[in-house]
């Protein structure tokens, strides 16, 4: 009688500061944005704390009404500004190519919008199975669900929310706004140091 093969492992992963540093990009794209609109905008302030969507961030500088136009313009440019001087978080590349190379699929499920989130994987050369977008927090455990994950991987309290609310393993790094106390007491079921740790956790994890 045939082995049973075990199920392939789908592995979810979330974008800014947990595979990239998108703070360079963000900033750039919010300077541009100050500029063309005359609003002062504090940048360093704004990429201290990504990871919600645009509209929470933008909600600190422009009044209620603002809020959807300068949201699309802001996507609008940030092609542009955003993309070339954002960099892979040390590790990025090969935690992605760690859940391919053992038969698994790792997908991206990201608040960005989600062209500028497939710009940036294509720019780095990261390259996952799927990319789902304008996702936060709770709501990230729809496609964790549809794609069937059982682990997700990020940097913030949000991602441990949707981790737990899709029945998966929270993976936690802190390498964005969140540190290792926070992600723990958010209930992450495993915190790492940065993602040059994953590959071994995985590994580790697959063998028990």
């Amino acid at each position: 009688m045939p082995q049973n093969t075990p199920t392939p492992r789908v592995v979810g992963f979330d974008l800014d500061m947990t595979l990239i540093d998108t703070r360079p990009g963000i900033r750039a794209a919010f300077e541009h944005l100050a500029a063309e609109t005359g609003v002062a905008i504090d940048t360093d302030l704004v990429v201290s704390r990504l990871g919600p969507p645009l509209e929470q961030e933008l909600a600190h500088w422009f009044p209620e009404d603002r809020i959807p136009q300068t949201a699309d313009r802001y996507r609008e440019i940030y092609p542009d500004h955003a993309i070339a001087p954002s960099l892979a978080m040390p590790g990025a590349r090969e935690a992605v190519r760690a859940v391919q190379e053992a038969g698994g699929r790792a997908i991206v499920v990201t608040a960005k919008h989600e062209p500028s989130a497939e710009l940036h994987l294509a720019h780095l050369g990261i390259e996952p199975d799927a990319v789902v977008g304008r996702l936060w927090a709770e709501g990230k455990a729809e496609a964790l669900r549809a794609h069937g994950a059982t682990v997700y991987v990020g940097d913030h309290v949000g991602d441990v929310r949707g981790a737990r609310t899709a029945n998966a393993l929270s993976v936690a790094v802190p390498t964005g706004p969140c540190d290792a106390r926070e992600l723990r007491a958010a209930g992450a079921d495993v915190v790492l140091g940065d993602l040059t740790e994953f590959p071994a956790w995985l590994a580790d994890a697959d063998a028990g």
